[in-house]
């Protein structure tokens, strides 16, 4: 695969449609003051996580708060064929919320209630908007709780749209697996169900899988059913130390290929616990360091953790730091929760490129270690966390965006580590999306065949291509 001439995260391809007067008309008659066209608010939601830059904003801002006005607003786009990009609070990575062909942004997060909370079933129903913080909250009475964990606090609606997953994957899965069934507003306006509230159904197509994972690019969500879990009776957390990066990757590997059923495991290389330290006023010491979370009963926690204590330890593994309380755990996870924004300060005025390749985990080391490697050839700052239990990791290139050396040689970096990924049999994304950045990747995983499939749908779902168009693949 060869690297674009130009790098993408500074000139994304935009080709602007014209926004009628009329249809800015329109959506101010029906809407009021829940449509702006302000520049201030344009400028807010023509911008995500990313490194993408010097993309205009959309033309116009529609608050939705309610499925009608979600389908009221692609109605009229439709009419005048003009573009459609949801917005739920910004926080994807890969430029998804971007409006590279101009057009309207329907932002979501007033959509912001759980509908049902269906305890014996283990499942509860929420509008988009609602945030993976604020679902807990209003379910934590019940004795239950919604494990998908991807760092910052997203709206179900973006984590069900990008396919994230985050901390918790490598007990609970993603949203692939976590969400049931949908309400989604199509291209021409029409409101579809898919899936039920069941375990499992044989009926037609599978719907639900094919909007989850679609980045806004076959219909809006308003409706989204999701699997909870009960809360575990005991929960442990612990940090581990290690001599080296290597020795944090084969304790993992080791961990999970014995079986146990660890929770989370996360890695955060020295670099990144030296600027959490100084972000957050902590006093972790500067070597890679596995974060690590057990869930279970009293006696099976205490058999986990004494199992990857022993584990650890024949890796070199020291200075074990545990925790039972919430608030000792919360502290623990401070670290690697704030590990992107401790980045982003370390070097002022950076931009941050982020990677989230996914390997089979026997071939975790193999592509972490050179990857390593390169990016200290290049002196380029970088931060460095993983998902590890499940065999995903990202590095955050800090670049100065006006550079462009700097931005260059991260896109070279990003490249070489896709290419030895895709070699090992792992993906280009294994939560974030493809968004704009990926979509040379996708070609690269998948080939032309996969992806002209994917355009058949597109097309045939959305014929006027209005639905976040300029994503996932060109047409």
């Amino acid at each position: 695969m060869n690297a674009p001439t130009t790098p993408q995260h500074l000139a994304p391809a935009i080709t602007q449609r014209h926004v009628p007067e009329e249809l800015l008309t329109e959506l101010q008659t029906r809407f009021g003051a829940n449509c702006s066209t302000a520049m201030v608010i344009r400028e807010q939601h023509g911008r995500d996580e990313s490194a993408f830059t010097h993309v205009p904003p959309p033309a116009a801002v529609v608050f939705a708060e309610n499925t009608k006005d979600v389908a009221d607003a692609v109605k009229l786009a439709a009419k005048y064929q003009v573009p459609v990009i949801p917005f739920g609070v910004g926080s994807s990575l890969e430029g998804h919320l971007l409006a590279v062909q101009g057009g309207i942004s329907v932002d979501v997060s007033r959509m912001n209630k759980v509908l049902s909370i269906n305890a014996e079933d283990l499942t509860v129903t929420v509008q988009p908007g609602v945030t993976r913080k604020q679902l807990n909250e209003e379910i934590k009475s019940t004795g239950l709780f919604f494990p998908i964990d991807p760092g910052a606090d997203a709206s179900i609606g973006g984590m069900s749209a990008t396919r994230a997953s985050g901390t918790n994957a490598v007990r609970y899965g993603t949203m692939r697996e976590n969400v049931l069934a949908l309400e989604v507003v199509t291209a021409n306006g029409d409101v579809i169900r898919t899936g039920t509230r069941a375990k499992k159904s044989a009926a037609g197509y599978d719907l639900t899988r094919l909007f989850v994972g679609s980045e806004g690019t076959l219909g809006v969500m308003t409706e989204i059913t999701l699997r909870i879990y009960p809360l575990p009776e005991a929960v442990s957390a612990a940090i581990c130390s290690f001599p080296s990066i290597e020795a944090a990757v084969h304790t993992t590997i080791a961990i999970i290929q014995m079986g146990v059923p660890i929770a989370r495991v996360e890695l955060l290389d020295g670099n990144t616990i030296r600027m959490v330290n100084n972000y957050a006023k902590l006093g972790l010491a500067e070597t890679p360091m596995l974060l690590m979370e057990f869930h279970g009963s009293p006696a099976g926690v205490k058999e986990q953790a004494e199992t990857v204590q022993e584990i650890a330890s024949e890796y070199g593994g020291l200075s074990f730091e545990w925790a039972t309380t919430p608030e000792e755990r919360t502290r623990l996870w401070t670290a690697r929760h704030n590990a992107y924004f401790a980045a982003i300060q370390s070097k002022p005025g950076c931009r941050a490129i982020s990677t989230d390749t996914c390997v089979p985990i026997s071939k975790l080391a193999d592509c972490l270690l050179d990857s390593i490697v390169e990016a200290d050839a290049t002196g380029i700052p970088y931060f460095l966390v993983g998902h590890v239990g499940d065999g995903n990791f990202h590095f955050g290139y800090l670049i100065d965006p006006n550079n462009a050396q700097e931005c260059a040689m991260a896109e070279d970096l990003n490249h070489k580590l896709v290419n030895r990924a895709l070699s090992l049999g792992g993906t280009c994304t294994g939560e974030h999306g493809i968004g704009l950045h990926k979509m040379d990747f996708l070609r690269a995983e998948t080939g032309e065949g996969a992806v002209d499939m994917m355009r058949t749908i597109k097309r045939a779902l959305d014929p006027h291509n209005i639905m976040n168009p300029g994503k996932i693949f060109s047409l």
